[in-house]
C-alpha cells in the first residue's frame, strides 16, 4: 500500500474547538503525525460539544481522528520543557490562541526558531497577529460577519442569517492547511527556512467574496441579500414541488436554459432571442422564475428531478443528512466510513476528502481518549518511566 502523502511530517497542535483542530485533522487524515496538546483533566472543550456517546462528543471522534493526545500543563515549567522538546522535533506547529499567548508561554516563533529554524508555525486567530484588532477575541461568527458572508446571506426584508455550520472556522482551517503546505514546499524544494502562516478568520472569509471589491471600487456597488437567487446569474434558484420538497434548478448556461424551457413545455421562451444570453435573462428574471415556480409546483419532486435530469439540466433536491446517507452517489464514492468507538460501538463518519488516486488519505483510529498517547510520546523524547510518574504526580501531565 502506498504511503499517505504527509507521512513523515510531524505536527504539534495547540488548538481547541474548530479552526486549529480542523486544520490538523486534514493533515492527520493524509498521514502527518499530529500530536495534540491538551490540558490535563479537561482537554479540548469539543470533547463535550453536541451529541455525546457516553461522555464523549461524536464530533470529537471525527475532528481528532488519527491524532495523538498528550496532556501537558503549560502553566508549569516542566510542561513547557516537554512542549519545547516536541516543537524542536516538529515540522509544523498549529495554534489558535489569542495573539500573544504563545509569546507569554515562551513559545513564540522567534524563540522557537532558534532551536528549529525550519519550523512552520501556523497561527489562526480572529483578526491576525497584527493590526488594531489583534487582541480582540474573534470566533468564526465574527469572522463571517466582518468578512462579508453574513451581510449577503438571507432575504432582503429580514436580518442576515448564518449558515448551519461553523463555516468561518472551517474556511480558515482550509487556508491554514494550504498555507502550511506551501511553506513546507518552499522549505524543502527551494531551500528556504521556516516561516509563520498567519490566518485571520475574517480574512479567510473575505477571500471568498468573489467580485465584491472591484465592483464596489469601480461602481460603488454593494452586494445585498437576495435570498436564493444570485442577481446577474439567471436562472438559478430554489423551487418547491407539489409534495413540499425544495429543489435547486440551475439553468443559467445559454444552452442549458434552452433545454430547461423545452423540458417544462415553454418552447416559446427557449426560442426567444431576447433570452439567449444571461444579460437578457437577468432583465426578465421575475418572469423566468415565476414560470419555473409554476411548473415545479405542479409536479412531485421525483418527477421534477427525473424530467430535468433527462434534459441534462443541473438539478437536485436539497438533501438532509438522511438523504445523503441513502443516496447512491454518496455510497458509490464511499463518503461514509465506520469508526470503531471505545466499548465496541460503531458509528458512521464522513469519508476523507479530497480523493488522491495514488496516495489517498484515510482513518487509522477515531479521536483518542484524553492523554492516551502521553506516555508513549514522552518515552520517545527520552523520558523514563520514573520521569513520567513524577510528571504525573506533579500535575504536569
Amino acid at each position: 500500500m502506498n504511503q499517505k502523502p504527509l507521512a513523515g511530517v510531524r505536527v504539534i497542535e495547540f488548538g481547541t474547538l474548530i479552526a486549529g483542530p480542523f486544520c490538523t485533522r486534514i493533515m492527520a487524515e493524509f498521514g502527518a503525525e499530529v500530536i495534540k496538546i491538551e490540558t490535563p483533566g479537561t482537554g479540548d472543550p469539543l470533547r463535550k460539544w453536541r451529541k455525546l456517546h457516553g461522555d464523549t462528543s461524536l464530533w470529537w471522534y471525527v475532528q481528532a481522528r488519527n491524532k495523538q493526545s498528550v496532556t501537558l500543563n503549560l502553566k508549569s515549567e516542566a510542561g513547557l520543557e516537554v512542549a519545547r522538546k516536541l516543537i524542536a522535533s516538529a515540522d509544523i506547529v498549529v495554534e489558535n490562541f489569542r495573539p500573544g499567548v504563545m509569546e507569554k508561554l515562551g513559545l513564540g516563533y522567534e524563540a522557537l526558531k532558534e532551536d528549529n529554524p525550519g519550523l512552520v508555525m501556523v497561527r489562526l486567530s480572529g483578526f491576525g497577529q497584527t493590526g488594531p484588532y489583534r487582541d480582540q477575541p474573534g470566533f468564526g461568527a465574527i469572522g463571517e460577519s466582518m468578512g462579508g458572508l453574513r451581510y449577503i446571506t438571507g432575504y432582503p426584508d429580514r436580518p442576515p442569517v448564518k449558515t448551519g455550520i461553523s463555516i468561518g472556522d472551517s474556511i480558515a482551517a482550509l487556508w491554514a492547511a494550504l498555507g502550511a503546505l506551501m511553506a513546507l514546499r518552499h522549505r524543502e524544494v527551494n531551500g528556504g527556512a521556516g516561516q509563520v502562516v498567519d490566518v485571520a478568520l475574517y480574512e479567510a472569509v473575505f477571500a471568498m467574496m468573489e467580485s465584491m471589491v472591484p465592483e464596489f471600487d469601480m461602481f460603488g456597488f454593494i452586494r445585498e441579500r437576495t435570498g436564493n437567487v444570485m442577481p446577474g446569474i439567471t436562472p438559478s434558484n430554489t423551487h418547491t414541488s407539489r409534495d413540499g420538497k425544495h429543489i435547486i434548478v440551475g439553468g443559467n448556461g445559454d444552452a442549458i436554459f434552452k433545454r430547461l424551457m423545452s423540458a417544462i413545455g415553454r418552447q416559446d421562451l427557449a426560442d426567444d432571442p431576447a433570452l439567449a444570453d444571461n444579460a437578457g435573462r437577468d432583465a426578465r428574471a421575475a418572469e423566468i422564475y415565476g414560470t419555473i415556480d409554476d411548473w415545479v409546483r405542479c409536479h412531485d419532486a421525483v418527477d421534477v428531478v427525473n424530467i430535468l435530469k433527462a434534459a441534462d439540466v443541473p438539478t437536485s433536491p436539497i438533501f438532509s443528512i438522511a438523504d445523503m446517507m441513502a443516496d447512491p452517489q454518496f455510497q458509490a464514492r464511499e463518503m461514509f466510513e465506520s469508526l470503531a468507538l471505545p466499548g465496541g460501538a460503531s458509528v458512521k463518519a464522513p469519508g476523507v476528502v479530497p480523493r488522491l488516486t495514488g496516495t489517498p488519505g484515510g482513518t487509522e483510529w477515531p479521536g483518542p481518549a484524553l492523554g492516551e498517547h502521553t506516555q508513549a510520546v514522552l518515552h520517545a523524547l527520552g523520558y523514563s518511566d520514573d520521569d513520567v510518574a513524577r510528571l504525573k504526580a506533579d500535575g504536569v501531565i
